[in-house]
């Protein structure tokens, strides 16, 4: 059991330095770009928020 979670491990090893890891200036310029991206989506959803909220108060008195 132990050699082969050491194999393992020697394994994983190898396959991470397989890896591309991004820069600092594009995980940085990718995250700004999520938090735009939930800004825009919550500001969406928030006024479909109010127009159907106002809707159904209209339609139920």
């Amino acid at each position: 059991m132990l050699a082969k979670t050491k194999n393992f491990l020697e394994e994983v090893k190898v396959e991470l330095g397989k890896v591309t890891w991004p820069t600092r200036k594009e995980t940085v310029a990718t995250t700004w770009v999520v938090v735009v991206i939930i800004v825009i989506i919550s500001l969406y959803l928030g006024a479909c928020d109010v127009v159907l909220a106002k809707l159904m108060r209209r339609i139920l008195g």
